[in-house]
């Protein structure tokens, strides 16, 4: 395997220069609103075609590794496993599952935290950069973006590795280093999709109060976006909203304030799988869980099978696997040299799933979005 510098050199002789991996072309394109931004989106980073070239292999079946490993690639995945969400150990299932898949040999190496734990992934970032030429692979869940940029930078920039970002999709401008490629779901698009959705169910001119994550790029998407979508285009007006830190616990306590000191609110957004267990565990804890329309963020495994008895409404549903499957496909591009072909930040699709599709329905999106990781609720 070529180390990393030479790997990049050789990217943007085969480009030409137009590699999305060269920190000093970026944006390849301006789109509305780049001046204020601290970041970029996607379609700014994103040469013509890539993202839908990889979207492409990842829905389909893989095809084996052509070429022959001396011994097996070592990846370690710093992330906030240990969390509720189901996210993080599915799309591992995913990535060792597509690599069973390609034929590539591996072993992996994970230093799990809570998202709340943002200390404890410097150690763990720092503690990686120490063993880098241990490693051929860094995959990095940030707990938080703007948190943990500098970890991001510093694990960019060794050059024993190469390193992917798990969960988000706004690279920022001003890392010194970008990784190699950031895989995520888009949070805004999700928003979007969710916010058409309830307007259409619901309509106009409602109430509705929100447990929001931590404050940051992920929540200013998956909230921020929504709430002003549906205020903006369905005059909906918020009576509250509650800072849960992405925890069981922060949802339970800002459903249980909001059912006690705000009853005209009739929806409770939550802005990801564990703190819409804890606001469904509060409206149950009253008998109010028929009475509240609750939602969540990604489609889990718990979601879904909340939404199946009727305790959760509606949620953005990503098909999970696609960000493992599609890291799969990245280290084999690597391992071939043709890690040209990919581009900076891949996104896997988003759908809503909801209390009103048939069973058969909801069986086939979650087919489609566990088809390496499994279908139900993982063991915890």
């Amino acid at each position: 395997m070529m180390n990393k510098l030479l790997k990049s050199t050789l990217a943007l002789l085969l480009l030409s220069g137009t590699s999305a991996l060269a920190e000093d072309k970026l944006p390849l394109k301006e789109l509305p609103g780049i001046a204020d931004r601290d970041y970029w989106v996607p379609g700014e980073v994103n040469a013509e075609g890539k993202l839908e070239a990889l979207q492409a292999v990842v829905g389909a079946k893989g095809v084996p590794f052509t070429g022959s490993q001396e011994k097996p690639v070592e990846i370690a995945l710093i992330y906030p496993s240990a969390d509720t969400s189901d996210f993080w150990a599915r799309n591992f299932l995913a990535m060792t599952k597509r690599l069973d898949e390609l034929g590539i040999k591996y072993n992996t190496t994970e230093f799990a935290s809570r998202q709340i734990e943002h200390s404890l992934q410097s150690t763990y970032a720092n503690q990686v950069l120490q063993d880098g030429d241990i490693y051929d692979y860094v995959i990095f869940g940030p707990s938080e973006l703007a948190i943990q940029a500098d970890n991001i930078d510093k694990l960019a920039e060794n050059e024993d590795f190469t390193t992917y970002v798990w969960a988000f999709h706004t690279p920022l401008k001003d890392l010194k280093n970008q990784p190699d490629v950031w895989f995520d779901f888009s949070s805004a698009a999700g928003a979007l999709v969710m916010c058409d959705y309830m307007l259409e169910r619901l309509g106009s001119d409602v109430t509705m109060a929100m447990n929001r994550g931590i404050p940051g790029i992920t929540d200013d998407q998956r909230s921020g976006d929504f709430k002003d979508c549906v205020m903006e285009k369905g005059n909906w007006k918020v009576a509250y909203e509650h800072y849960g830190e992405y925890q069981r616990e922060g949802g339970f306590e800002g459903t249980s304030l909001i059912l006690q000191a705000y009853p005209e609110a009739t929806i409770i957004h939550n802005a990801n799988t564990a703190m819409a267990m804890g606001s469904v565990e509060a409206q149950i804890s009253v008998g109010k869980e028929k009475e509240v329309f609750s939602t969540g963020w990604g489609g889990t495994g718990l979601e879904l099978d909340a939404i199946r008895r009727g305790e959760l409404d509606a949620t953005p549903m990503r098909m999970g696997d696609d960000v493992g499957a599609a890291t799969a496909e990245a280290i084999k591009a690597d391992l071939e040299d043709r890690a040209g072909e990919l581009p900076l930040v891949f996104l896997g699709r988003i759908t809503v799933a909801h209390d009103q599709l048939e069973a058969a329905e909801l069986d086939a999106l979650q087919q489609e979005a566990f088809r390496f990781s499994g279908i139900g609720a993982l063991e915890r």
